[in-house]
């Protein structure tokens, strides 16, 4: 009997490529990978442990898991926790949830097959080991749409911001090897892959563990000779290591899109001091003049923290204004979560969550209005979009600009005009309208 596994994967892309990496696993023991939950005999839930959300939304689908399993009518016969939550409470999940059949840890994620062999028979498992040990080079299944994959270029991170748990989950910074990055981009665009979306916990960083020295812009350098990739798009960049090189690089070579996610958290000088950050709203601003000033129409997205500890109204005003002084094409705002174990955690004057809600409101009602100016300016530009699939229905084209990151940002809505175009195809969209940070357009 060919038993049958799905997965529920949350989340960050990062932890998105971990679960590719474990259903390759899966499927290569001879198992039957299946998107329904109710067609499953086991199921795995990869779960985020980074902010009380997302821990919230990881307990919810345990929960939603171990239902179905109780249900006399379920075929399902396994429940088996992975991800950033399993690392990170280890033993307390299976004491709190004793309905689940297993609790893997991100170092054991290389013995999943053996788990899921034993976890069918109604073996109760628990299995952790060093963070170092999670694989980072093995095979995947591509879970994004063909044309477009997440590529890990490194794991952990040694920046040790005080309101980040993300060091005690996933352990020191750990580039992987040049070589098996390129080996694995020439895979994804052998099989399609025209748009590669680079990402780590700090993708500036990477080879300073291996190489003794920054070696982002040489791997991209590489990335960039691979043939049928496109665009390649930079994520979690760290403002402390954007370097000149790099940015010239962004500005001179075709294939690197004029994108920069860059996660600024704050611009006052004091609270970003006691986030462990460097920098204020001067150097700040320097920095993405700088940025704006090397690549022509370049667009910047960041997320911010609203209600730190000790944030002030005067300081939470300064950020405000920082935001819409520089206004940001893409933007994020979050509010703190305080996180145990975090060095935060025990800093004195918590802020109420009712404050810290409405400070992030406050500053997503001004980010919308910067959004709408932005959005309204492109009306009437002829823009190269890639197509990311086709609603029947509506009879309209989803594509994303260069300005447009799956999942986190907006997106360009295209109206059919008799023409058939695939997934992952390059077009050329006249903007005629906007709906606040998606555009609307017509074929050119």
């Amino acid at each position: 009997m060919k038993y049958k596994v799905g997965m529920i994967s949350l989340g960050c892309a990062k932890n998105r490529v971990d679960a590719e990496m474990l259903l390759h696993k899966i499927e290569n023991a001879g198992y039957e990978l299946v998107s329904n939950i109710e067609e499953a005999d086991a199921v795995i839930v990869n779960t985020c442990g980074f902010i009380e959300d997302a821990k919230k939304e990881s307990i919810e689908e345990i929960f939603n898991a171990v239902r179905e399993k109780e249900n006399k009518e379920s075929k399902l016969n396994a429940v088996i926790v992975t991800g950033c939550l399993a690392e990170r409470y280890k033993h307390e999940l299976m004491q709190e949830i004793p309905e689940l059949d297993a609790v893997v840890g991100i170092g054991a994620n290389s013995n999943i097959v053996d788990v899921l062999n034993k976890s069918l028979i109604g073996e109760k498992i628990e299995l952790y080991d060093e963070k170092n040990n999670m694989p980072m080079d093995d095979e995947r299944v591509q879970t994004t749409p063909v044309h477009y994959a997440y590529l890990k270029i490194a794991d952990g991170c040694d920046n040790r911001c005080t309101y980040c748990a993300i060091p005690l989950i996933r352990g020191n910074f750990r580039s992987r090897k040049m070589e098996n990055i390129i080996s694995e981009a020439e895979s994804l665009a052998k099989n399609g892959v025209k748009e590669l979306l680079v990402i780590a916990q700090d993708t500036t960083r990477y080879g300073e563990d291996l190489y003794g020295k920054i070696m982002l812009v040489p791997l991209l350098k590489e990335l960039c000779k691979i043939d049928g990739i496109k665009w390649i798009r930079i994520l979690y960049c760290y403002p402390d290591r954007i370097t000149d090189e790099l940015l010239d690089l962004i500005a001179s070579e075709e294939k690197i899109l004029n994108y920069i996610d860059l996660p600024l958290q704050h611009c006052n000088g004091k609270i970003l001091k006691s986030m462990n950050r460097r920098g204020g709203i001067e150097t700040l601003t320097e920095l993405i003049k700088k940025i704006r000033e090397k690549v022509k129409d370049v667009i910047i997205r960041t997320t911010f923290i609203c209600g730190f500890p000790g944030e002030s109204e005067k300081e939470f005003e300064e950020l405000a204004e920082f935001i819409n002084d520089i206004k940001f094409e893409r933007m994020g705002c979050f509010a703190y979560s305080k996180e145990e174990d975090t060095p935060a955690f025990n800093l004195s004057e918590q802020i109420d969550d009712i404050e810290k809600m409405k400070r992030c409101d406050i500053i997503m009602r001004e980010q919308s209005k910067i959004m709408e100016e932005y959005s309204s300016k492109q009306v009437g530009k002829v823009i190269k979009v890639i197509v990311d699939e086709y609603d029947d229905d509506k009879n309209v084209y989803y594509c994303r600009s260069i300005a447009d990151s799956p999942d986190i940002d907006g997106g360009v809505i295209v109206h059919n005009s008799n023409k058939n175009f695939s997934p992952g195809e390059f077009v050329d969209v006249k903007i005629t309208d906007y709906n606040e940070c998606d555009l609307i357009g017509e074929i050119n």
